[in-house]
């Protein structure tokens, strides 16, 4: 059981560790083709927030987001592939945080291509984050193993 279950932590895991991986490749010394397609998507969300709440988003070095973003994902999938909680809450900030910004299908009419697209690509990371939230509650429910031998319950006798 704990094979099998090393694996399926591993292959789930897999998404975030290929997507770190290709990132860190592409980083260069300007956050890479991930920072100039964040770009746009980041002003439009601090356009959105300045507007409906009235706090202006401070500017950030879209490299800085990047490099945050690759942190968030090879840490939490190096402590998740090991059955750490604390792995599934890291990788479910990074995909409660990333998602809403980069796949903005709600700034996109219905009728559009990028809406159909992006709105597919949401729904699989939220179906991501489901799993997350699922491995949080199942090791939070599982009792604990103690290491204390149990103790034999004593035999009746009869006769």
């Amino acid at each position: 059981m704990g094979l099998l279950s090393f694996l399926g932590r591993f292959l789930f895991v897999s998404v975030f560790v290929l997507s770190a991986y290709q990132e860190f490749n592409d980083f260069g010394v300007d956050g890479g083709s991930a920072a100039k397609a964040l770009k746009p998507k980041f002003d439009v969300l601090s356009k959105h927030v300045a507007t409906h709440t009235g706090f202006e988003v401070p500017h950030v070095e879209m490299k800085h987001l990047i490099l945050g973003a690759l942190i968030m994902k090879s840490l939490g999938s190096l402590l998740f592939v090991f059955g750490s909680s604390l792995g599934a809450i890291i990788l479910v900030l990074h995909q409660a945080i990333a998602t809403p910004v980069l796949y903005d299908f709600y700034n996109y009419d219905v009728d559009k291509k990028e809406f159909a697209q992006l709105f597919v690509k949401f729904t699989q990371s939220l179906a991501l984050l489901g799993a997350l939230f699922f491995f949080i509650g199942m090791t939070s429910s599982m009792p604990k193993r103690s290491s204390l031998p149990k103790k034999k319950a004593p035999k009746t006798k009869t006769g």
